[in-house]
C-alpha cells in the first residue's frame, strides 16, 4: 500500500486539487428532494460520490451532519465512506477530534484503523489540547499508512484573535504565533526519515482566506506537510488564487469546496464538478 502523501500526490496528478465536501445541510437535503433524515444523508452522500468519482480525487464527508441522526446516521456514513474509498477516492473525514490518552486512541482506531467500520484516509485533528496530545494518533496514521490534517489557520474568521495569539513558554521562539506552533510541533513526523523529501502524512488546515503570513505560517513552516485549504468556493477564494496564496507549496494543497458545488443540486453536480475541477486545472481520469 502507498503512503497517504503519495496517494495525495497521485490524486492531484491525476484530477487537480479540488476537494468535494459532502455537506448534507438541510436545506441542502430539501433543495434535492430528500428528506433530513439518515437515509436522506445517506443518499445524498452516495450521489456526491458517484458524481465525483472520475472527476476529482478527494472528498471529504463532514461528520457532524450525520452524526446529527445518531446511530443510524453513523451507519450512513460508513456506507459513503466505504463507497468513496472502493471508488478510489482519497477520503478526509473532517471530524476534527482532539483529546488525550485512551480517548484519543479510541478515534484514532475508529478513522485511522485497517478494517474500522469508519475507515478513511485521513482525518481533521484539533490540537489545543496541545499538540502533544496528539502524539499517539499521528503514530496510528503513519502505521496504517494513513494522514492527518491538524487544524493550524481556520477560514472562519473568529478563529484569528486565537490562531494569531503568541506562545509563551519557555520553548518558544519570540513571537511565535499558535499557528506557528502547531505547525512546527506535528512537523517531526515528516521530516522523519522516512519523508524526507517528499509529501508526509501529517498536513495542517491553513484556509485559503487567512493572511499566512500575519500568523506565522512561512513556507519553512509548512514544508513537506499536504495543506488542506477550506475557503475557496462560497467562501471568497477563487481556483486562481491558489499559487498566489500558498507559493511553492500550491502542488501540496488540497482545495476544498462545498457550498459552491452542492447547491447545483443532484442533476446538475457532475457537471458543476468537472466546471469547478476545470478551473484549477483538473483533468478528468
Amino acid at each position: 500500500m502507498t503512503s497517504f502523501g503519495e496517494r495525495v500526490a497521485a490524486a492531484r496528478a491525476a484530477h487537480g486539487p479540488l476537494c468535494v465536501g459532502i455537506d448534507p445541510h438541510v436545506s441542502l437535503l430539501e433543495d434535492w428532494g430528500l428528506d433530513a433524515s439518515a437515509a436522506g444523508t445517506r443518499e445524498f452522500g452516495l450521489r456526491v460520490v458517484d458524481a465525483a468519482a472520475g472527476r476529482v480525487g478527494v472528498v471529504k464527508p463532514q461528520v457532524a451532519f450525520f452524526e446529527r441522526y445518531g446511530s443510524a446516521g453513523y451507519a450512513a456514513l460508513e456506507d459513503v465512506l466505504a463507497a468513496a474509498r472502493a471508488a478510489g477516492l482519497v477520503v478526509i473525514a473532517d471530524a476534527k477530534r482532539g483529546d488525550i490518552g485512551t480517548t484519543m486512541d479510541g478515534y484514532a482506531a475508529a478513522w485511522l484503523q485497517t478494517g474500522s467500520p469508519l475507515e478513511a484516509d485521513a482525518v481533521t485533528l484539533s490540537p489545543y489540547l496541545g499538540a502533544d496530545s496528539l502524539r499517539a494518533t499521528l503514530a496510528t496514521a503513519v502505521r496504517n499508512r494513513k494522514g492527518a490534517f491538524v487544524l493550524a489557520a481556520t477560514s472562519n474568521p473568529e478563529a484569528f484573535a486565537l490562531q494569531s495569539a503568541h506562545v509563551m513558554d519557555v520553548a518558544a521562539t519570540d513571537g511565535q504565533t499558535v499557528a506557528e506552533r502547531v505547525a512546527r510541533d506535528i512537523g517531526w513526523v515528516n521530516g522523519s526519515a522516512a519523508f524526507s523529501g517528499g509529501l508526509g502524512p501529517v498536513g495542517l488546515v491553513v484556509g485559503a482566506t487567512v493572511d499566512r503570513a500575519a500568523l506565522g505560517l512561512t513556507d519553512e513552516a509548512l514544508r513537506g506537510a499536504p495543506i488542506l485549504a477550506p475557503g475557496f468556493g462560497a467562501q471568497g477564494a477563487e481556483p486562481r488564487d491558489l499559487e498566489h496564496l500558498f507559493g511553492e507549496h500550491a502542488p501540496h494543497v488540497i482545495a476544498s469546496e462545498s457550498r459552491s458545488i452542492l447547491s447545483a443540486g443532484p442533476d446538475a453536480l457532475a457537471q458543476r464538478i468537472e466546471e469547478r475541477a476545470a478551473l484549477y486545472g483538473g483533468t478528468r481520469g
